[in-house]
């Protein structure tokens, strides 16, 4: 709901919108049996409302105060940073510290996947410097791949910026 009031919802709007979120329950019913569950967060999948909440929602993380050397990106839930570094360790620093901002960020807010995480190291430096790079997400190393896909475009760490 931060969101909503970072982008000055009208007083009316904000109360209809907490009260949409208050006292919500999910149903399944199978058989003979229906479950009840109250629902704290998130948005009824299928919503009208739903995209623009979210759009309210995730656009604050591309709002965070990257480090200088980070780019954020996103598209729909898929969050992509770009950071660069004179060596391997000066990325692998930078990044971390941005990935702590997000850590602090999804608090209460989004909680990312780390199985669904990857990490990638591109280099066009041909000295002989170490090409493991150590990020973490929730205090969880995140996964190192020489492949990787982001909305359907494969790169490949060997990815050549010419």
């Amino acid at each position: 709901m931060n969101g909503v009031r970072a982008y000055k919802c009208p007083n009316n709007l904000f109360k209809l919108l907490r009260s949409y979120f208050t006292q919500h329950s999910a149903y399944l019913s199978t058989n003979n049996h229906r479950f009840q569950r109250e629902v704290s967060k998130g948005c009824s999948q299928g919503s009208m409302s739903g995209p623009g909440l979210w759009n309210i929602q995730y656009n604050s993380i591309l709002n965070l105060n990257f480090t200088e050397r980070t780019t954020a990106i996103a598209f729909a839930d898929d969050l992509l940073l770009i950071t660069i570094g004179e060596s391997v360790r000066e990325a692998e620093n930078f990044a971390n510290i941005d990935m702590s901002k997000i850590n602090l960020w999804s608090r209460n807010k989004i909680v990312f996947n780390e199985a669904k995480s990857k990490t990638m190291l591109i280099s066009r430096r041909k000295r002989k410097e170490g090409k493991e790079i150590k990020l973490f997400l929730y205090n969880t190393p995140i996964e190192q791949v020489k492949i990787m896909e982001y909305l359907g475009v494969i790169i490949y760490d060997n990815f050549k910026f010419s």
